[in-house]
Formats: C-alpha cells, sequence, structure tokens
C-alpha cells in the first residue's frame, strides 16, 4: 500500500467520504487519527478541526500515501509532535489490533493435519511480533522523547542521524512468513487460509507506509529542526522517497 498511485491531491474543503472513496484502503490510516465514522458531508477539515487534528499533518500524510510525494512545508515544533502523535498511535494499533488479529485468524486457518509443523509457524510470528515490539519501544523511549523535546526548544547529544543509521525495516520477516506458507502449506482449509494471507499482505504493505513516513516525512523534518535550532537558518534539503518495485 505504500504509494497508491492516485494523482489526485487533497485539500481541506475536499469531503472526508470523497477521501474514503478515493481508496478504501486509507481507512486503517484514519484509525490511527482516531477519527470516528459518521462524516457525513463534512469536509477534510471540518472533521479534523471537531477532533483537534491539524489538518496540514493530517493532508501531508494523506496525500503521501497517495502519490508518494511530499510538498514541503516550513518545519515547526508543532508539525513534528503531530507526526510523533500520529506514529505513536499507529504502535498501538500494530500491538493491540493488528498483530492480535492476524494471530487469531492465522490459529483459525491452521489445518489439523499439519501439527508437526503448525507451532513452527506461530512462533515464527511471534518472534516477529517480539521484534517489531523492541523496534517500536526504542522509539517510544528515546526517539519520541527526544522530538517532543526538541520541539519546546530544547537539544541533546542524540539527533535524528543516529536514529536514521539504525533505522531497520520491520516487514521483512512477516514476508518470508508469507512466503513460505504460498509455497509450502498445503491445506484443505484454503479459504480461511486465503483470509490470514490477505490480512499478512495488507499488514506488510502497512508496515512498509509506517517505515516510509519515518524516513521521509520525520527525518527530514527533524534534521530541517535540528539545522534550525544550530544555526537559526532555513534548511532546505530536498525531500525524496525510494521508489517501490
Amino acid at each position: 500500500m505504500a504509494s497508491m498511485n492516485i494523482k489526485r491531491r487533497f485539500t481541506p474543503a475536499d469531503s472526508m467520504v470523497d477521501l474514503v472513496k478515493e481508496d478504501f484502503n486509507i481507512l486503517p490510516i484514519l484509525s490511527r487519527f482516531s477519527l470516528p465514522l459518521g462524516f457525513g458531508n463534512k469536509t477534510i477539515a471540518e472533521v479534523c478541526m471537531e477532533q483537534g487534528i491539524d489538518t496540514d499533518i493530517f493532508l501531508l500524510i494523506v496525500n503521501f500515501i497517495f502519490s508518494g510525494k511530499i510538498i514541503s512545508e516550513k518545519p515547526s515544533g508543532m508539525a513534528a509532535t503531530g507526526i510523533v502523535d500520529f506514529l505513536h498511535n499507529s504502535h498501538t494499533y500494530f500491538l493491540t489490533y493488528k498483530f492480535p488479529h492476524i494471530r487469531a485468524n492465522l490459529i483459525n486457518a491452521l489445518d489439523c493435519h499439519h501439527s508437526d509443523i503448525n507451532p513452527a509457524i506461530i512462533r515464527f510470528f511471534d518472534d516477529y511480533v517480539e521484534e517489531v515490539k523492541k523496534h517500536f519501544e526504542y522509539e517510544e523511549t528515546t526517539l519520541f522523547p527526544y522530538i517532543r523535546q526538541l520541539a519546546e526548544g530544547h537539544r541533546s547529544d542524540y539527533n535524528i542521524e543516529v536514529f536514521r543509521r539504525h533505522h531497520d525495516e520491520i516487514g521483512e520477516k512477516l514476508s518470508e512468513l508469507k512466503n513460505i506458507i504460498l509455497r509450502y502449506y498445503s491445506t484443505s482449509r484454503p479459504n480461511l487460509m486465503y483470509d490470514a494471507l490477505v490480512d499478512i499482505f495488507n499488514c506488510e504493505d502497512d508496515l512498509d507506509i509506517h517505515n516510509d513516513i519515518e524516513n521521509y516525512i520525520l527525518v527530514p523534518m527533524i534534521a530541517s529542526l535540528e539545522h534550525i535550532r544550530d544555526t537559526s537558518e532555513p534548511y532546505n534539503k530536498p525531500i525524496s522517497r525510494r521508489k517501490k518495485s
């Protein structure tokens, strides 16, 4: 789902329902903004205002997901903390909803004739979730507090380049699980396993989006803020994004 290749660029005056109709895969993103359903004919700006969400941050993320392109704004502490709030909500979404949902569907789809390998599949998934938890925990305990302090004008020995150098992809092992099932897991319950695979595919794409938001929106934004804090001059390094194969 990491760029939906949609050329249309949404604005505050567009309808929130039209946004969803453009591509329903955006729905999990809306849930991470804690937007309640029942949009009526309200515009994006109206919905965001009612829920206390920064419309510019909302559109920055949504349009990036749709098109893979970013319109660079002057970085600000408010924008940085808005991105952090969204990423924090994303962590909660994956750990408390998405991963348990996939695990339950995967267990339900396992064929009893494979009692020898079924535990290994679940263990593989559980080990993966533990790796992601550690990844998220680092961001929650080190990166996000640093960004919030930076937004308030405080500096420390830490900087965003430390995060960038050690920021690993978190979807690769999930891709391995998907390929193991696709290539080697025969089953008498194909519909259930197909459903579980759809969940895994969607989650893999969703994690790619999560990484891309960090790599192509958050990291350049924080690098800009650090530069401004150090020099009081604007930082105009262009934002670019790798192409997905």
